[in-house]
């Protein structure tokens, strides 16, 4: 399931990320651990979903992963 977000465009998957940041990057990052099953990738989308300051920093950190790397990536394993 993330593979079809990551197949997006560069430019929507910037601009859902900007809008949209505050839920996407924890329900991602959920879907991901599904899919690794790594803990603190885990960690990392409940603490974006359910803090407010986790919520916060995650939403930079993707902007700013978005534009340089292309996509979400920090603990996103």
């Amino acid at each position: 399931m993330t593979k079809s977000f990551d197949k997006l465009p560069w430019i929507a998957r910037l601009l859902i990320v900007i809008f949209f940041g505050w839920i996407v990057g924890g329900v991602y990052r959920i879907i991901k651990y599904t899919e690794t099953k790594k803990l603190s990738t885990l960690v990392a989308g409940l603490l974006g979903l359910f803090t407010g300051i986790g919520n916060v920093v995650l939403e930079v950190v993707d902007i700013i992963t978005t534009v340089l790397g292309g996509g979400i990536s920090f603990f996103a394993d």
